[in-house]
């Protein structure tokens, strides 16, 4: 698992690409669609650095159940988060984040749920 979530990091490189065409004005875009690609990609890569974080620190500590399934959530979040980013302002000149912004609150809360397993699970091995 840790080889799959390692190579997802080329896909937010190459996302990182599209980043810079954005803000070098190659692909138009408005103020709210540059700050929440920005944090879309900052999140991506961020995320997902900390779920590979944890899935080693649980497995390498022997963290049991249910800890170690629920402390997922932390690369549940790395999927969520972002994409909430980039899908909520996608279209031309959106003024506001659309419906799916709730996307970016379904990986907070993955988020929590699993650094708080994992932070338990870590504790109790």
């Amino acid at each position: 698992m840790a080889g799959v979530v390692l190579l997802t990091v080329l896909g937010i490189a190459y996302g990182g690409t599209f980043l810079l065409r954005v803000v070098r004005g190659g692909v138009p875009a408005n103020p709210l669609q540059v700050s929440f690609f920005r944090a879309g990609h900052a999140h991506a890569g961020v995320l997902v650095i900390l779920g590979l974080l944890v899935m080693i620190l649980v497995q390498t500590n022997g963290v049991g159940q249910p800890w170690s399934a629920l402390s997922f959530g932390v690369l549940v979040a790395a999927a969520f988060m972002p994409a909430g980013f980039f899908l909520s302002v996608l279209g031309r000149d959106p003024q506001r984040p659309n419906a799916l912004v709730a996307l970016i609150w379904i990986g907070a809360a993955a988020l929590g749920v699993g650094l708080l397993t994992a932070g338990i699970g870590l504790i109790a091995a």
